[in-house]
Parts: structure tokens; C-alpha cells; sequence
């Protein structure tokens, strides 16, 4: 019984371990990737912008159904918001 709770000691100090060297890298990565967006705002927008003026001409139903996407989406989080502070 002794030898097994002194494995999985060790076993939960490894993963441990472990889980902080994840955390880490993963907050390396989103912060390279969020300098990234702050360095580059502008040219972003104006990408984003160009595929939707070349969505709307070639596809405009596509931009409709997003507009509806994005007013359901809005109606339900108020929706939720509501009931919530009932």
C-alpha cells in the first residue's frame, strides 16, 4: 500500500510538471500570435473587409445567412443575459 500512494505521488508531481511546461508554451504561443494581430491591425481589416466586399458580389445570399447568423446569436446571449439576472 505504501509503494502505491508513493507512485502515484510521484506520478502527480510529474504530471505536474508537465502541465506547467504546457502552460507555458501555449502562453508563448498566444502571445506571439496576439503581438502578431496588434502589429498587423490594420492590414487585417482591410483584408477582412476585401473578402467580404468579394463575398457580397459573387455570393450575396452568404451574406445574408451571416447577417442572420449573427442576429440570432446576439438575441439569444441577450436572451441569456436576461435570464440570468432574473
Amino acid at each position: 500500500m505504501d509503494i502505491e500512494t508513493e507512485e502515484l505521488k510521484k506520478r502527480i508531481i510529474e504530471l505536474e510538471n508537465e502541465n506547467e511546461k504546457l502552460k507555458k508554451s501555449l502562453e508563448n504561443y498566444n502571445n506571439s500570435r496576439k503581438s502578431y494581430y496588434e502589429k498587423n491591425k490594420e492590414t487585417i481589416k482591410e483584408k477582412a473587409l476585401a473578402r467580404l466586399k468579394k463575398l457580397s458580389e459573387e455570393n450575396p445570399e452568404k451574406i445574408k445567412e451571416y447577417s442572420k447568423r449573427a442576429y440570432q446569436k446576439k438575441k439569444e446571449k441577450i436572451n441569456k443575459n436576461v435570464s440570468e439576472s432574473l
